[in-house]
């Protein structure tokens, strides 16, 4: 993948994809201890598992349609939306249209670069 660690410039076509499976795959387009950059591809009927984690998430719609549940709350949203998760809630994503989501989160998700 490249180390994307604290790039103060992000040229997109230097970083790869990571599969995820199910329909999406990932970059991790730069970060430091404290903050993440991420970018996650759906393709139709993609689904971003709910889950929870302690990091405060913020998310923009770069393209397609999203079914977004945050906690007891689900909306749709479209390209140039966005949306705001704070620490140890309940979310996850339906793809309606293929599409692309940016997420920041701070602090980084060690999770997904210890692999």
């Amino acid at each position: 993948m490249g180390d994307t660690r604290a790039r103060e410039f992000i040229t997109d076509s230097e970083i790869d994809w990571e599969d995820l499976g199910g329909g999406l795959k990932r970059k991790i387009l730069s970060y430091d201890n404290n903050l993440m950059m991420v970018k996650v591809a759906f393709e139709k009927g993609g689904v971003g598992a709910l889950h929870s984690h302690f990091h405060t998430q913020m998310s923009y719609v770069d393209s397609g349609v999203f079914e977004i549940v945050i906690g007891d709350q689900t909306q749709i949203l479209k390209k140039g939306d966005g949306y705001y998760i704070p620490p140890d809630v309940i979310h996850g994503a339906l793809c309606i249209e293929e599409g692309m989501l940016i997420d920041i989160f701070t602090p980084l998700r060690a999770d997904f670069i210890s692999e």
